[in-house]
């Protein structure tokens, strides 16, 4: 109560936030008559005028009034556009590192190039960050006519590009990008010999958009680059025979943490059946160490039967398991599931087996995204999640007000006993709504509930569109076409479609479909006709009520649910939103009050009938919470043992760039070498034990196997006054002077080059293995809990400890590799520097593959020319020589023009 009085009297915080920018943007506003005096030119001037002063000290925040002035008068003339004050307001927002929330229809497009235009004045680069590449093309097409009017260039980087123009696209002043290819460049620039051969030059700012979608809903997932290591096919085929015979008894579920578990009885059977079937060797027990391997495939083979469900979680297209994102319901091709659980699932429908992959690198969204100096985001719906954005991110949450009041009408939940007598309901609400021409945009949780509900639809005899990943090849028309009179729209989920639902339908669609089908006619003369057609349509689907949502279902987010709400009313447009729900809904059922059934059964309800009562969507917004409280506790974990690997993967990357802008390594490496002698030395003649206690043997056999040396060290312990100072001395000066020779041997460029290719390649090797091993170690240490030991700080000292182990290894392996190296001809070293670069670059096209393959698929909605035909890659081909191949993902078509799949044809894997 006191609460509510003191926001009455002070505001709440985001009341503040938003007061606070009002004198900007009224100063801006003032601006505008001197702005728009100026020639186009006087523009370009102006944002020289700007670099100049911020190159003299002057500072971003008080140069934003005039150059969100002089953006906003180029963005008027390049696009017919004037940004409205709280779109000027979302980007002072977004320039001060904060998430902005705006509306869906609020323009975050546009918004974007305010602080996006003022901080790349700095000439440091500035990165807008979208949820696929079609959005990212688009945006940079549309927004490049405003950043080219202010003189500044911008580029779009996108799977499979090739490396010059990505190159050139980094160097832009604003590039857009998806997050995936951000990630994945950065991890491949990491991976590189070369300088110049590096992608990203700074991360300083970025802007992302959907925010919501790429730094929770995917944080989840790490990106990985990966290689193929052993085939278990069969192992995985035969464990997933077994896995039907078992019964309901020997194993339970738990919907909510999403595992499952053996009962004693299940091991029992389990055990006898492998036994049975030659899996487990006769009188060897589950829990042996021996039998982890098989272990780890039964209960991956258990979660691909029980816990993943064809046609929701994945589908199988042209005999191949893709996965379905939960959150926008699209296919994710070349995305899979790690330890082995992808390919239990290709097992269970009887798929092609794929080998299981090696890491080779990896990173969060979560530590990539902290890289950049100022982060700052765009979405329609991120207030329920500010406390992670703040605790993750270090991201306040600002909602800036709509340019015009909200009119849709959010109605109270309808919830009824059971699925069938929902969906009765909810056929004739939408047929009520046909019948007077509103829109309908009926929102579903699974591709199997969407075709369900259109079977439904159709047998009622109403006409309807579906858009889920099956159909998401029309996605942008059927987008564009839910708003037209009387239409009816089934879609999965409605995030980050990147197309407006406008009432009457999307008039610029219409305006080019009529021209593509009239080409006789003058497309001005098609362009009105449609115009004044259109007008009539928007203002009868107003006068109908607008855009009705009616959502099937709650997702377990509150935010997928005010996503889909949110499509409706935009810009002050009439709306309608409704949720029907049953207790047989996987919401209700797994996180909802037991108290609400016997509400509803005491109220002795008749069937069909519904309860509507506000009381009921606090109930379910308070199951919505616990679940996302859930689901970030699981983040917060992860992002928590990835810090680990973090912070060894900052010292390794900034190891390799140190040694990559080196000219000279060779301090490095006698470093290196010094400090292997010493651990000999010490290992071999310890400091505290006589000399006759020494092991000069030993010492004599270490030396020669890892410095290339054959010296008459057994002889030194009989020497009078030779001490460890002194073996160690004496080791130093003659691998020092073994070292020179080879040096002058080569040739001093020679050497060095060697040095660094050494260095670089070895570095890789161990990281590689050390990735490896962590892997292993993160999959057992939350045993160490049932010790009462606890498994984040076990991972911590043990990951450290191997860390350091990997790096006594890499100098070990550095100095044994260059000690090794011999004098050879101008011809032989050529050889074998070329060789080295040769298989840096196989790694280098492999980890491209593995990249563009975990890349999702370009968006259908965009243009159908943008994917190149199999004939016209095949210029230039060569059967013999991979390198005229290009880098075609694993699901592309073959360049050599077959049509058949890579995987199927050249790049089919011996």
């Amino acid at each position: 109560m006191l609460g509510k009085i003191a926001r009455k009297v002070f505001g709440t915080p985001n009341d503040r936030k938003i007061k606070a920018t009002r004198p900007l943007v009224e100063k801006i506003n003032a601006l505008e008559p001197e702005f728009e005096k100026l020639d186009d030119a006087g523009l370009i001037a102006k944002s020289q005028e700007f670099k100049e002063r911020i190159e003299k000290g002057e500072s971003l925040d008080s140069l934003l009034p005039e150059a969100f002035a002089n953006c906003r008068e180029a963005a008027k003339r390049a696009l017919g556009l004037r940004a409205f004050d709280v779109q000027l307001m979302g980007g002072i927002f977004l320039h001060q590192g904060n998430i902005a929330e705006m509306k869906t229809g609020e323009g975050k497009t546009l918004v974007a190039t305010f602080p996006a235009y003022l901080n790349a004045l700095t000439g440091r680069g500035v990165h807008i960050v979208t949820v696929n590449d079609y959005l990212a093309k688009r945006d940079a097409e549309w927004m490049s006519n405003v950043y080219g009017a202010l003189g500044l260039s911008t580029g779009v980087v996108y799977p499979r590009q090739p490396d010059e123009e990505k190159k050139q696209a980094y160097a832009c002043d604003i590039t857009y990008a998806t997050n995936n290819e951000l990630g994945f460049d950065y991890l491949r620039d990491n991976m590189k010999s070369e300088l110049d051969q590096m992608f990203q030059r700074d991360h300083y700012f970025a802007v992302v958009d959907e925010v919501d979608s790429i730094l929770i809903d995917e944080a989840r997932t790490p990106l990985i680059i990966s290689g193929p290591s052993d085939d278990r096919s069969e192992l995985y085929q035969a464990i997933d025979k077994l896995i039907p015979e078992l019964a309901e008894d020997h194993y339970t579920v738990d919907e909510k943490t999403r595992n499952v578990t053996f009962t004693d009885e299940g091991n029992e059977y389990l055990e006898q059946m492998l036994q049975a079937h030659e899996l487990l060797e006769e009188g060897r027990s589950l829990y042996d160490p021996e039998s982890t391997t098989v272990v780890h495939h039964v209960n991956q083979a258990i979660r691909a039967h029980k816990l993943f469900t064809k046609d929701k979680d994945y589908i199988v297209r042209d005999g191949e398991v893709v996965l379905i994102d939960e959150f926008t319901g699209r296919m994710m091709a070349g995305r899979r599931l790690s330890d082995g659980l992808h390919q239990a699932i290709e097992a269970k429908e009887g798929c092609d087996i794929q080998p299981e992959n090696v890491t080779l690198a990896s990173v969060t969204f979560q530590n990539y995204f902290r890289l950049y100096e100022k982060l700052s985001g765009m979405t329609g719906t991120a207030s329920t999640e500010a406390e992670e954005f703040g605790q993750i991110y270090g991201l306040g949450v600002v909602e800036v007000p709509t340019n015009l009041p909200i009119a849709r009408i959010d109605e109270d939940d309808a919830v009824y006993r059971t699925g069938t007598e929902k969906y009765a309901a909810i056929v004739e609400e939408i047929r009520k709504a046909h019948e007077k021409g509103q829109p309908v945009l009926v929102g579903t949780t699974s591709i199997e509930k969407s075709e369900m509900l259109s079977q439904m639809l159709t047998q009622a005899g109403l006409k309807h569109n579906v858009l889920n990943a099956r159909q998401h090849e029309q996605e942008a028309q059927i987008v564009a076409d839910a708003g037209k009179l009387g239409a009816i729209t089934i879609a999965t989920n409605m995030a980050g479609r990147g197309t407006d639902i406008k009432l009457g339908g999307n008039v610029e669609f219409q305006i080019m479909e009529a021209i593509a089908a009239n080409p006789d006619r003058h497309p001005d003369e098609i362009r009105a006709e449609i115009a004044a057609q259109h007008e009539a349509d928007e203002q009868a689907v107003k006068e109908a009520g607008g855009l009705f949502v009616l959502a099937t279902e709650r997702h377990e987010s509150r935010r997928i649910d005010n996503q889909l709400r949110g499509r409706s009313g935009r810009q002050g447009d009439p709306g309608r939103s409704s949720f029907f729900l049953s207790l047989e809904d996987d919401l209700m059922r797994i996180f909802g009050s037991e108290r609400l059934e016997k509400v509803l059964s005491g109220l002795g309800m008749k069937e069909g009938e519904a309860i509507v009562h506000p009381w009921v969507n606090k109930s379910l917004e308070r199951a919505q919470a616990k679940v996302e409280g859930r689901n970030f506790d699981i983040r917060k974990q992860l992002l928590k043992f990835d810090d680990v690997m973090n912070d060894q993967r900052k010292v390794i990357f900034s190891q390799r760039r140190e040694i990559m802008e080196s000219q000279d390594v060779s301090e490095i490496t006698t470093d290196m070498r010094h400090e292997v002698i010493e651990e000999l030395v010490d290992a071999y003649a310890p400091p505290k034990a006589y000399a006759d206690q020494w092991d000069m043997p030993g010492l004599y056999a270490a030396v020669l196997e890892k410095l290339g040396m054959d010296l008459p060290i057994i002889g030194w312990a009989d020497e009078d006054g030779v001490d460890q100072e002194v073996i160690r001395e004496r080791l130093e000066e003659a691998s020092d002077e073994m070292m020179a020779e080879k040096t002058e041997a080569f040739g001093p460029d020679t050497m060095r080059q060697i040095e660094k290719q050494v260095l670089l390649q070895t570095i890789d090797g161990k990281w590689r293995e050390h990735l490896l091993t962590l892997e292993h170690l993160r999959s057992v240490v939350g045993f160490r809990g049932y010790a009462q030991r606890d498994p984040l700080n076990e991972y911590k000292n043990e990951s450290f400890q191997l860390f350091q182990n990997m790096l006594d290894g890499l100098r070990e392996t550095v100095t044994e590799q260059l000690s090794k190296v011999r004098p050879m001809s101008e011809e032989e070293q050529r050889a074998m520097i070329a060789e080295m670069r040769r298989q840096q670059e196989e790694m280098q096209r492999q980890m491209d593959r593995a990249a563009a393959a975990a890349a999702p698929a370009p968006s259908a909605a965009a243009p159908a020319g943008d994917a190149p035909s199999p004939e016209a890659v095949a210029a230039g081909f060569d059967e013999n020589d991979p390198e005229t191949w290009g880098n075609p993902g694993r699901n592309d078509a073959c360049p050599c023009g077959s049509g058949k799949k890579f995987k199927h044809c050249h790049g089919r894997l011996s």
